[in-house]
This record gives structure tokens, C-alpha cells and sequence, in this order.
């Protein structure tokens, strides 16, 4: 055997000998409420992880992002980055998660924050989405550091805030501070649970944008007097159901995306508010009778690389305007809230080609190139970063995030670790 493939074994057979300290490693993280919003835990779960990786030498840093959206005294964007010099200069790798997980909701049958392991599986919130996939990687970086003490280069593993949210307060920060500047990192390697023999190679666009119709307020009993915003927001439905749907159901991609249907261009209904707010919960009488003057809609507009935001937004904006000319007394706002580009990483690039070729060693199997049908933070370090070498992987099965009883296989995460540690001898070891 030759020293390259001693050393492979030894650090693959120390990943194995850590199974205990995987499933361990996960309970804890899962046992951390990382609720988002509000945004609980965060400086919580960055103080664990920094307190683990200085015990095993890494310089770790922690950063409030203070000013994102939703920073306040009360729920700080802690993240934590940790990086570990080799024994000779050479690139980086850099493993980011996110640390933070959606609400329950109903329907559990086991503890949402428990980590209770059952037949090989760990359930709770952010098991799957994506504390399986941090906890692998900081096991597979352990195993490979101390079975090669003379790598070149740096690896960095990363905990960051908000990517449930958008990632404003975890990834875009800390890429508009510098930290994922080609310079210092040249290799992204992000956990989440795109199964554990597919590669993620981007997302899909997304545009976001509040349509506002007005009105005029009136009696209800004298609607003829007032002017009805929801009527109006409903011949905007109108259109979007006779045009738009068939119109964006006619565009199809070039691009990998899963599930199949996501292969075209979609449009949801996020939220829709028209007349009175809500009462509050301990209220019990009745609205009054007033005809609504303004009509709210949000919408989310998932887009392709084939398209641009532009197109996308002059979509909306034609059929606004066309109904502001046929209808009487229509009148609207159009407010943008965020955009992300799609994105998509070449196959030939350097972590592709690293993490394919340990897949096929581990599992025996070529991998499947995907894109995802929705973003994550391979937004913000391509777009602020300018750091194109960035891919998902991670174990999890991906239909199984946001639902309740989510969990993670330990089978996935070891051979995940595995795949990891062996593309950090492909990236590092030389």
C-alpha cells in the first residue's frame, strides 16, 4: 500500500471509529433552539462550535453581523468562522453552514429539539436542513487534519446566521466584509441536504416584489360610493391566471434542476392583505363595513439562467399597466424587495471534479449534478464574493427539510464525512 492510500485509510477508518461522536456531535447542535425568525440561540450555538474547534486548534472568530435585517440587541446575527492553518501555504477550503432552522409547525411525533436517535436516524428541527451536514463536515476536517498534520493550505468551517431568511445576516455579511474573497478561500463546500450522491451546482433566480392596488374607503353599504382595492387585486389574479402562468409554464431550462417540475419558470402567491388588518387574538366582535382601500399582494418569482430581472420584473409591470389603460380607476405600486441572479458552478471546476471523484470512491457511484429549485447561500458568495468555486453537498434527503419529523441518517453523514475528508486530500494533501 502506498503512502497516499495509507493515509486515505487511516483517516477514513478514524471517521468510522467517530461514529459515537457524530451522533453526539448532531444531538447537541439539534438541542440548540435556533429558531429563524426571530432568530434565537445564535450566539449560543457559535460559542459551542468555537469552543470545540479551538480545542482541536483552529483561530476561531466571532462576528455580529449588527444592522443586517432582523439585528437587534434582543436577537443578535452571531456567526462564527474557524480556520486552521497547514504546515505550508497552499489554497483554502472553506465548509459554511447555516446554523439557523424554521419553526416546528404540528404534526411531530418526536421531540423537535430532542436529537433522539432511532433505527440509524436522528430527528429534530435542522437535523436534515443542516446540522447533519455541519456536524459531517467538522468530523470529516477533524479526521483528515489528524491524519495529515502536513497539509497545505487552510481549512475554514463556518456557522452563520439567517439563510432561512436570506442569508443577510450570515453569508452576505461576512462576504461584504471580505471573507469569502478569492484571496482567502478559493474552494466553498456548503453541507445542505442535497442527498449524499447528487452535487449541487447553484440555484435558480428569485424575485420578490410587493404589488399594491388602491382604492377608496366608503360605507359597505354603499360600495358604489367607494372604490374596491381587492376587486382590482383580483383582475390582477385574473390576468396572472390567464397569461402569466401559461406564459411561464412554456419556459424550461437547460439547467439541472430538482424536482422536474422546477425545471420551468414559477410564480407563488406568498401573502395577501386586503381592507381591515386582523383583529388581535383576544378580540371577538365584528369588522365594520367599510369598502377596502388598498389591496396588498406579495409574490415570489422563481426565474432561469436562460432569463434575466429584468424581463422578469417588465412581466409584472406589462400586465399592471395593461390593466391601468382597460380598467377603470386602477391604480398601483410596485415594490421590489430582493433579487438573486441564478447561478451555476462549471462541472470542470476544481471542488466539482474533487467531490465527484470522492463520491464515486465512497459510494461506488457516479454522482448526479443538480441545481436547486430554490436559493441558498451560494448567492452571496458568488454575487459579493465573486468566488465561483462553490458547490452543495451534504447528507440529508432533501424532500425531508421543513417537514416535521425531520432527520438524518448516521450512514448518510459518515459516508458524507467520508466524501468530505477525501476532497480534502484531492484539494490539500499534495
Amino acid at each position: 500500500m502506498g503512502v497516499a492510500q495509507s493515509v486515505r485509510g487511516s483517516y477514513l477508518d478514524l471517521i468510522d471509529a467517530r461514529r459515537d461522536e457524530l451522533i453526539a456531535l448532531t444531538q447537541d447542535l439539534i438541542r440548540i433552539p435556533t429558531l429563524n425568525p426571530p432568530g434565537e440561540a445564535y450566539l449560543e450555538i457559535c460559542e459551542y462550535l468555537a469552543e470545540r474547534l479551538k480545542k482541536r486548534g483552529f483561530e476561531v472568530r466571532l462576528l455580529r453581523a449588527e444592522g443586517t435585517p432582523g439585528d437587534s440587541d434582543r436577537y443578535p446575527r452571531w456567526n462564527v468562522i474557524a480556520r486552521r492553518e497547514g504546515a505550508v501555504p497552499g489554497k483554502c477550503v472553506h465548509f459554511n453552514s447555516h446554523t439557523d432552522v424554521v419553526e416546528t409547525g404540528k404534526d411531530w411525533t418526536k421531540d423537535p429539539f430532542g436529537g433522539e436517535l432511532e433505527d440509524g436516524k436522528i430527528y429534530g428541527r435542522g437535523a436534515c436542513d443542516m446540522k447533519g451536514g455541519l456536524a459531517a463536515s467538522i468530523i470529516a476536517a477533524e479526521a483528515f487534519i489528524d491524519a495529515r498534520p502536513d497539509f497545505a493550505g487552510a481549512i475554514e468551517i463556518s456557522g452563520t446566521a439567517d439563510e432561512e431568511t436570506g442569508g443577510y445576516g450570515g453569508v452576505a455579511w461576512l462576504a461584504e466584509q471580505g471573507y469569502f474573497d478569492p484571496s482567502r478561500v478559493q474552494h466553498v463546500i456548503i453541507p445542505e441536504p442535497l442527498n449524499k450522491d447528487r452535487i449541487c451546482l447553484g440555484h435558480r433566480g428569485v424575485w420578490w416584489a410587493e404589488i399594491e392596488t388602491k382604492g377608496h374607503i366608503a360605507h359597505g353599504s354603499m360600495p358604489f360610493l367607494g372604490d374596491c382595492a381587492v376587486r382590482h387585486m383580483g383582475a390582477v389574479l385574473q390576468e396572472f391566471e390567464t397569461t402569466l402562468y401559461p406564459a411561464l409554464a412554456n419556459k424550461h431550462t437547460a439547467m439541472p434542476v430538482v424536482p422536474e417540475g422546477a425545471r420551468q419558470s414559477t410564480i407563488n402567491i406568498n401573502s395577501f392583505h386586503g381592507g381591515q388588518a386582523e383583529p388581535e387574538p383576544d378580540f371577538t366582535g365584528f369588522p365594520s363595513a367599510c369598502v377596502p382601500d388598498s389591496c396588498r399582494m406579495v409574490v415570489d418569482r422563481r426565474y432561469l439562467i436562460e432569463e434575466d430581472a429584468d424581463e422578469v420584473r417588465q412581466e409584472i409591470v406589462d400586465i399592471l399597466d395593461k390593466l391601468a389603460s382597460e380598467r377603470d380607476r386602477f391604480s398601483y405600486e410596485l415594490r421590489e424587495l430582493w433579487q438573486v441572479s441564478p447561478t451555476m458552478t462549471d462541472e470542470d471546476a476544481p471542488v466539482v471534479r474533487s467531490v465527484s471523484k470522492s463520491i464515486e470512491q465512497i459510494l461506488a457511484r457516479k454522482p448526479e449534478y443538480v441545481v436547486s429549485p430554490g436559493t441558498y447561500d451560494q448567492k452571496h458568495i458568488d454575487r459579493i464574493g465573486r468566488l465561483k468555486d462553490c458547490i452543495a453537498y451534504g447528507p440529508g434527503i432533501l424532500d425531508l427539510a421543513h417537514q416535521p419529523d425531520e432527520w438524518v441518517g448516521v450512514d448518510d453523514m459518515i459516508d458524507s464525512a467520508k466524501v468530505m475528508a477525501l476532497s480534502l486530500e484531492d484539494l490539500l494533501g499534495a
